[in-house]
């Protein structure tokens, strides 16, 4: 198996050399960069299977860098994991909504980011077992697992993969109430501790793409005080 790509911006020569070495120690091939503009240059040039973004940068941050990788119709769908010095929820709470896929605050352990680049490389990935389930459909929506593709009345919608996995859960247990707790094991597939509002972020960015009216939901329901339900509230 080809080794996987990953590319790291952080300006801080001591973590670029741990990062580096660590992962590489674990198989993978690595890249760093010490600006958000160098990591975005290069990137137009060829493509990584993960990348790791530091916040705090000289130039662009590392906000603004992922901002612009999920706004690249080449890059939106590849994974990242931000990584910052801060612990307030803003900053994590804020690149998870303009669509990160983890944070790690520093310091952080090398195993530990192992263990959840192992986590995403593994939700990215569809299983064989799982190809007759490729495509469901409820009403107007279609989601398309096999392509990752989310269609509402057979025009496609663009989804970034967290919103991609978030509706695909939800349509799969159409009529269940799925918790937030458990849509955060599931989705984002590690211990998020209190950030249940990660959820309510995405299902908001959600209900605006597939609802007709998001202020009042037809297929995404919230249960108060516990989660979510995709049901159907039409007459």
């Amino acid at each position: 198996m080809a080794k996987k790509n990953i590319y790291v911006v952080d300006d801080e020569f001591n973590i670029q050399q741990l990062i580096k070495y660590s992962l590489e120690s674990y198989g993978f091939n690595v890249t760093c960069f010490y600006s958000g503009e160098d990591l975005l240059t290069h990137t137009n040039k060829s493509l990584p299977d993960l990348f790791i973004l530091d916040i705090m940068l000289p130039g662009i941050d590392g906000l603004e860098v992922c901002r612009q990788l999920k706004l690249n119709s080449l890059t939106q769908n590849i994974p990242i994991i931000i990584i910052t010095a801060k612990s307030e929820e803003f900053d994590r709470v804020l690149g998870l909504e303009l669509g990160a896929d983890d944070y790690m605050t520093k310091p952080f352990s090398v195993r530990e980011l192992f263990s959840r680049i192992k986590a995403l490389f593994r939700r990215i990935n569809v299983l064989p077992e799982e190809k007759k389930f490729d495509i469901i459909s409820h009403k107007n929506i279609m989601v398309d697992s096999g392509r990752r593709e989310v269609y509402k009345d057979n025009e496609l919608i663009d989804m970034p993969l967290k919103e991609f996995e978030l509706l695909k859960m939800l349509i799969s247990n159409k009529g269940q109430v799925l918790s937030r707790e458990l849509i955060l094991d599931k989705v984002w597939g590690i211990d998020y501790c209190a950030e249940t509002r990660t959820v309510d972020v995405h299902i908001r960015y959600l209900r605006q793409k597939i609802e007709d009216d998001d202020e009042n939901p037809r297929f995404i329901e919230t249960i108060r005080g516990v989660g979510y339900r995709f049901t159907d509230n039409s007459v």
